[in-house]
């Protein structure tokens, strides 16, 4: 699938605080429900997902307890309602009510909960903006096993243990699809990385308010970002 093309200068992409900012603004002003942008969030990234994958294929999700675990486990949910064979990577356990909904939901759809060798691709949704290092010794293992296996692998937002510079310790994703705004710290990711903008529904009005064009997501919920430039 064809994705429509943009392409933004520095400026018109966010520090991660400006946008924690933005994302609160949106929730707190227009009411619009973190489960909507979760859902959101998992369902584009199974778009993308089915892109470099066959139904039939084996993917490997990961996922942790906040609300980036709960989108790749919408996308589990997508994923397997449409045929693919999805399976479930824990690193600490679902507590939180939203995550815990989406994986009930998603182990209905057919998703597993036990472990799978040479996954066809390995999805990234342990952690989201809000990380920090070091990672948890069980989840830095993890990464380490991704990286080293031959899986299409695609993050969620921000890569697992990337916070501006790459390290050994940091998911290797080939795609990251990143919401509702384009952010500095992609900036310095690999520069054979694609980057992706998915729509999570925040106001157009929102985006002007925090000084960004908004995204022209009429188009198509997912729009692959060009590299930035110094524009």
């Amino acid at each position: 699938m064809n994705f429509p093309e943009i392409e933004f200068t520095q400026e018109q992409a966010l520090e991660l605080e400006q946008f924690r900012k933005m994302d609160y603004y949106a929730v707190d002003n227009y009411h619009l429900p973190i489960g909507l942008m979760m859902e959101n969030a998992g369902l584009h990234l199974a778009r993308l997902i089915s892109t470099v994958a066959q139904p039939g294929s084996i993917i490997k999700i990961g996922v942790g307890n906040g609300n980036n675990g709960g989108g790749g486990l919408v996308a589990a949910r997508r994923l397997s309602a449409w045929g693919f064979r999805v399976f479930l990577d824990f690193f600490t356990e679902i507590t939180k009510p939203l995550p815990l909904m989406q994986l009930e939901r998603a182990l209905k759809f057919g998703a597993k909960k036990e472990p799978v060798e040479n996954p066809d691709v390995w999805i990234d949704a342990y952690l989201g903006f809000s990380q920090k290092l070091p990672l948890a010794p069980e989840l830095l293992k993890r990464v380490e096993e991704a990286n080293k296996s031959a899986a299409i692998r695609i993050s969620l937002d921000i890569p697992t243990g990337f916070l501006g510079e790459l390290n050994p310790s940091a998911f290797n994703a080939s795609k990251v699809l990143t919401l509702a705004a384009p952010k500095k710290i992609l900036l310095n990711l690999s520069a054979d990385t694609e980057v992706y903008l998915a729509d999570l529904g925040i106001p157009a009005e929102v985006y002007k308010l925090f000084g960004i064009n908004p995204p022209p997501f009429h188009k198509n919920g997912i729009i692959y970002l060009k590299k930035y430039n110094n524009g």
